[in-house]
């Protein structure tokens, strides 16, 4: 596995073991306000999912700015269907970056005033790292809730449990 393959599996699947992890809260706890980050659950996942949605079509030289309706009001199961749906256009977008050598290439992300010109290779980048920016925020307020047993959400907790799914395959 590449270092490409290892950054988009690991932030995909913890993404999505969150929202699986949310399943278990109720709507009340979805919504409870912390002093953390987007302040709440739903409004932290939905932030990250939409910016998966935006960075992917400012890359792709799609217009934006459709990317931030409705986010906010989604349950979990709407979340993680766009979860999916969005880090498969962004894994497809990496992969084909990374396979014609266009790292260094540049997009205008329009949503900048002014819009500004950035690299392919730091919007990929920076996808992946907020994610585990807010996943943190996200953690930290299940933990709050009462949730155990929660994923450390680390890359080599991540890659260890890859090699024993693949031992018991």
């Amino acid at each position: 596995m590449d270092l490409l393959e290892r950054l988009l599996g690991h932030d995909h699947w913890t993404t999505g073991e969150l929202l699986r992890r949310c399943e278990e809260l109720t709507p009340a706890q979805i919504d409870q306000e912390f002093d953390i980050g987007w302040r709440t659950v739903r409004r932290t996942l939905a932030h990250m999912i939409r910016n998966e949605r935006t960075w992917t079509d400012l890359m792709n030289g799609l217009d934006a700015a459709h990317s931030t309706d409705g986010w906010f009001e989604f349950n979990v199961g709407e979340l993680s269907a766009a979860h999916e749906m969005a880090y498969q256009d962004l894994a497809e977008l990496a992969r084909s970056i990374d396979a014609n050598g266009r790292w260094n290439d540049t997009f205008v992300d329009t949503l900048d005033s002014p819009p500004q010109t950035k690299s392919l290779g730091g919007g990929v980048l920076h996808v992946i790292t907020h994610n585990m920016h807010h996943r943190s925020e996200v953690l930290h307020i299940l933990d709050r809730l009462g949730l155990t047993d929660l994923p450390e959400g680390d890359m080599l907790g991540w890659e260890q449990l890859q090699t024993v799914q693949k031992g018991a395959v």
